[in-house]
């Protein structure tokens, strides 16, 4: 197991870490285990083509106040997308109803993690933007149709990233809480990737074929991204 370092702060950070047994305090986790002996991406249908660098653990680690920041960003990216999906497709069997259930437990994420932060004595800053969504978003064909589709994949998809990156976090952090926490995130993201597939069927009427197909084809690209974006102290 790597270890994360305690100095190695975001530059904002000027204080002394809170001691663990005030960290399981404040999150009341359940003892459920890290699921670390399933595929890290999760046991939904959206199969990564490419597993995260080997090196991307310990850099996160290391500058684990950075990633921390970074992931209450993504929390409160990811209820915002849920409630922009609400507005857009609203007419889409299924979808407001589980939207409105996942934004309420995004933001739910989102206190969790800003909770966090606040007993390691951070702030949240400006969100600089994450250049790996961004570039999945350039493959989001414009067609209304096309365009839905395109939509619920690529959130799916991220979602499994998302899911394969916190459950490596869960197996390489030594803090038990902390370990524990992403556990529990990395469920919760297998389950929203089964989710956004399920709906993109849907929206192609059930043709799973060509869903499938569309799939491959946006998580080939996914790992030109990946590539491109490089290891950064952050989830994605």
């Amino acid at each position: 197991m790597f270890r994360e370092e305690a100095g190695s702060r975001a530059p904002h950070d000027t204080r002394a870490r809170r001691p663990a047994d005030a960290l399981q305090s404040a999150f009341e986790m359940s003892s459920r285990p890290t699921p670390s002996r399933r595929p890290l991406s999760g046991a939904g249908p959206v199969i990564l083509h490419a597993p995260t660098d080997p090196g991307w653990l310990p850099l996160a680690l290391a500058h684990f106040d950075a990633v921390l920041v970074d992931h209450a960003h993504c929390e409160k990216k990811a209820a915002a997308n849920a409630l922009s999906m609400l507005q857009a497709y609203p007419d889409l069997p299924g979808l407001p109803s589980q939207m409105a259930r996942l934004a309420r437990e995004e933001s739910a994420h989102l206190a969790r993690v800003l909770d966090l932060m606040a007993a390691r004595g951070l702030t949240l800053t400006k969100d600089a933007g994450d250049p790996y969504a961004q570039g999945l978003q350039k493959h989001v064909r414009t067609p209304a149709l096309e365009r839905r589709v395109d939509r619920l994949l690529v959130a799916a998809i991220i979602e499994a990233r998302s899911c394969e990156r916190l459950s490596l976090l869960a197996e390489g952090l030594t803090d038990p809480a902390l370990a524990r926490f992403y556990g529990e995130l990395a469920q919760s993201e297998d389950g929203h990737q089964s989710l956004f597939h399920r709906l993109a069927v849907t929206a192609s009427n059930g043709d799973e074929a060509a869903v499938d197909a569309r799939l491959q084809y946006l998580l080939a690209q996914e790992s030109r991204v990946l590539a491109d974006v490089g290891l950064r102290a952050a989830i994605h």
